[in-house]
């Protein structure tokens, strides 16, 4: 499967519990329909990415580049702090391939932490 979209935030590097590395970043795909009344509804999706193939690419995907990525959609779930069930949708990353590259002086800054803590649990 294929999905191109643009990168919410710079690429991270995390570790697993193993120190396996793994490149972490969200990908924001805009989409719309338009039903029989014939008004349009836009809608947005965000993917959390996983690329386990070497980590020299984070350097490279910076926040609003796009990007289309080859590999396995799935649905991932996590209990959060209040005791709720929540579910995102996750990429697991094959291949990634730069469309177009973030404006030039875009600064690699941090980028706060919006994944969830169970990142180390992943059986990989």
């Amino acid at each position: 499967m294929e999905i191109t979209g643009r990168l919410a935030g710079n690429a991270e590097i995390k570790k697993t519990k193993d120190n396996k590395e793994v490149v972490s970043f969200t990908m924001v795909v805009n989409d719309y329909y338009k039903p029989k009344d014939g008004n349009a509804v836009e809608f947005t999706e965000f993917i959390k990415c996983s690329y386990w193939m070497g980590t020299k690419i984070a350097a490279t995907l910076l926040k609003g580049s796009i990007v289309t990525v080859s590999g396995r959609i799935y649905l991932s779930q996590y209990t959060d702090k209040s005791g709720e069930k929540q579910a995102y949708l996750a990429f697991h990353c094959n291949g990634v391939k730069i469309i177009s590259k973030a404006k030039q002086g875009a600064a690699r800054e941090a980028v706060p932490e919006n994944t969830p803590e169970h990142v180390d649990d992943l059986p990989f």
